[in-house]
């Protein structure tokens, strides 16, 4: 009897829904399937998930997969995780800690574009410390170190009572497996970790305020680190197993950032992997190159060792608002209501439904009848550095979603300075604003244009 065909199952955890993919050994998809997953938008730049829900979507859409796919459980050879980088506060046992001023503990997830941490983040780029070298000089209030300070000073009891603090991927690896093992690819690209070293930097820790955590021996952040795709303890848990319809002692591996997961399918397509750039697109967007030798580049987060292509430094840019822009670009259309009720019609999403009928139009842009006038909510598509942005006129979305960048200061209507790590080589500018003139006015003429050259409201395709 021939032996049994083996299959590997890859589960992807993005900002707005969990992904399962079921893939034959020679990397064939055979089956996929999503879960929509909650998030939580609040003041103050506060964005929030709930990790419980989070592992409900993951194991809905594996067993999905696994039906849709028809193969047996006992073919399943290893099972992979990728996710965005969002800090999971957990209590003892694991239990659920509330992470903001709504007291659920449901809520137990800072969402990778949470900009709660801008004023920590702030201080701790004041200190100059070398670590930040590997994050282009500027750390992000999207990473966790600051993050964590924010805790430590807005809610103390929560940063006293936390058993872990982990990496989104590294949670799911442990609720998976039962192991605290972190990953290189979390530890170093969100957590200061030197991955090149092998080593926390203790001193950074003390110096930011976050000393206990460096004389506990990091055991709250990660005391075991290893590299994306080493199998962990020993596989599925009994209790993991039943949740997701898969058998016990199942291999799982050391999970990565999603962005990194895509950018490892991509830069090792064709060739030599540091002769490929990455460009991976979400609701943010990650640009990202691989290079032998470390490179630092002011503003361009990176280099991190061996956390993407095994061996290789990464250095990365982006953007924070990408898919999320074209989100709200549709949203803000006034037939966007009518024609996500024709997505839905046709079990899409309203992206899908409109690049299906573009696809299918011989002259996709004859789609568009009349003027339409498209808001450049953020100036520049790939920012230099550095800009000046009036806070006041950013959307909420768009101020909360910003990321790759640097902000010494958020109140209304201040100036803020922007970092940005993806560089434009060629700049485009906009007309002068009249004086005293701001950007939400303009932005409320430009609605007044759009309306007065459009005589009729425009039907949803």
């Amino acid at each position: 009897m021939a032996p049994e065909a083996r299959h590997l199952i890859g589960v992807d955890v993005g900002t707005g829904s969990a992904r399962a993919g079921v893939f034959d050994a020679t990397g064939e998809m055979l089956a996929a399937a999503r879960h929509d997953i909650r998030i939580w938008h609040e003041p103050g730049g506060m964005v929030e998930q709930s990790s419980a829900d989070i592992w409900a979507a993951v194991c809905a859409a594996v067993r999905q997969a696994m039906a849709e796919a028809g193969i047996t459980v006992a073919s399943v050879a290893g099972l992979g995780f990728d996710a965005t980088c969002s800090l999971v506060v957990l209590g003892q046992g694991g239990a659920s800690l509330p992470v903001g001023p709504s007291e659920d503990p449901a809520r137990d997830i800072i969402v990778w574009m949470d900009h709660r941490a801008t004023a920590q983040a702030e201080r701790i780029n004041e200190g100059g410390h070398d670590v930040l070298r590997y994050v282009g000089g500027r750390i992000s209030p999207e990473m966790q170190t600051p993050k964590l300070l924010w805790l430590k000073q807005h809610r103390p009891r929560v940063f006293a009572e936390a058993w872990q603090f982990m990496d989104l991927a590294d949670f799911l690896t442990w609720r998976a497996t039962g192991a605290l093992t972190r990953s290189t690819c979390t530890l170093t690209c969100k957590w200061t970790y030197l991955a090149h070293e092998s080593r926390w930097d203790a001193g950074y820790f003390r110096a930011i305020g976050l000393g206990e955590l460096a004389d506990e021996g990091f055991a709250r952040i990660g005391l075991e680190v290893a590299d994306p795709g080493t199998a962990l303890g020993a596989g599925l848990t009994p209790r993991a197993a039943a949740e997701l319809g898969l058998a016990p002692g199942t291999p799982v591996g050391a999970g990565i950032i999603d962005a990194h997961a895509g950018g490892l399918g991509t830069v090792g397509l064709d060739g030599d992997p540091a002769g490929n750039l990455g460009y991976v697109f979400g609701t943010s967007s990650c640009t990202m190159t691989s290079t032998e030798a470390p490179v630092f580049v002011p503003g361009v987060w990176g280099p991190y060792f061996s956390v993407m292509v095994p061996g290789l430094c990464l250095n990365e840019g982006g953007q924070s608002a990408a898919g999320a822009a074209i989100e709200q670009l549709l949203l803000s259309h006034p037939a966007s209501a009518e024609a996500a009720v024709r997505a839905a019609e046709r079990g899409l999403a309203l992206p899908a439904h409109l690049a299906d009928l573009a696809a299918a139009a011989p002259v996709p842009v004859a789609l568009a009848k009349g003027l339409h006038v498209v808001p450049e909510y953020l100036g520049n598509r790939a920012p230099p550095s550095p800009i000046r942005v009036p806070a006041r006129s950013l959307p909420g979305w768009a101020w909360s979603a910003m990321r790759r960048a640097s902000w010494p200061s958020t109140s209304p209507g201040s100036a803020v300075s922007a970092t940005g790590c993806a560089r434009s080589s060629r700049r485009r500018t906009r007309p002068a604003r009249p004086p005293g003139a701001s950007s939400s006015a303009a932005g409320r003429a430009i609605s007044g244009w759009s309306a007065s050259f459009s005589p009729t409201r425009p039907a949803a395709p």
